[in-house]
């Protein structure tokens, strides 16, 4: 493998988990995978650039936030698919072993994440990474007070959303 090849397996390595999780906040479930795809793309050409300023992980999950808020624009709002997904969801839990109602909660967080506006569904999901408000305030040109104040607010309309679609059941 060339050295560029090497790095791009090295970054999937270590951070698919991230491309993950961003499809599957941008994507309903029948699309995540193409998503994801694109998402790998993405961060694949984008690789050549990387010049070393930042860590690989915050040029990773910009290239990939990047990329899913322009795919989410152009694809991302068909009903169709999202009730095929639904459809598709529903026959794969029945055929794992998961906890089905885990796993309903947990598609009833990410629908409520999908909810969100962009700026504020990518900090939340750079928040569930763990990484610090200062850093979340670098990579989106905020303040860290607007970070924090942003977050509170997605999370309670995350909890709010929940909620409702759990009395909807």
């Amino acid at each position: 493998m060339n050295p560029s090849e090497t790095k791009f397996a090295d970054w999937m390595r270590v951070h698919l988990g991230i491309l993950q999780r961003i499809s599957r906040a941008f994507a309903d479930p029948a699309d995540q995978h193409d998503l994801l795809q694109e998402l790998m793309i993405a961060v694949w050409k984008a690789a050549p650039a990387y010049r070393g300023d930042a860590a690989a992980a915050t040029f990773v999950y910009r290239v990939a936030h990047n990329r899913a808020l322009t795919w989410r624009r152009r694809w991302g709002r068909s009903r169709s698919r999202a009730a095929e997904a639904e459809r598709e969801a529903a026959r794969d839990e029945a055929g794992t072993g998961a906890d089905p109602e885990e796993a309903a909660l947990l598609e009833r967080l990410y629908a409520a994440i999908r909810a969100l506006p962009p700026i504020d569904r990518s900090l939340i999901l750079l928040s569930l990474e763990g990484i610090a408000y200062a850093d979340i305030a670098a990579l989106h040109g905020l303040t860290i007070g607007n970070v924090g104040a942003r977050l509170s607010r997605a999370r309670t309309r995350i909890a709010a959303l929940v909620k409702e679609a759990e009395d909807g059941l």
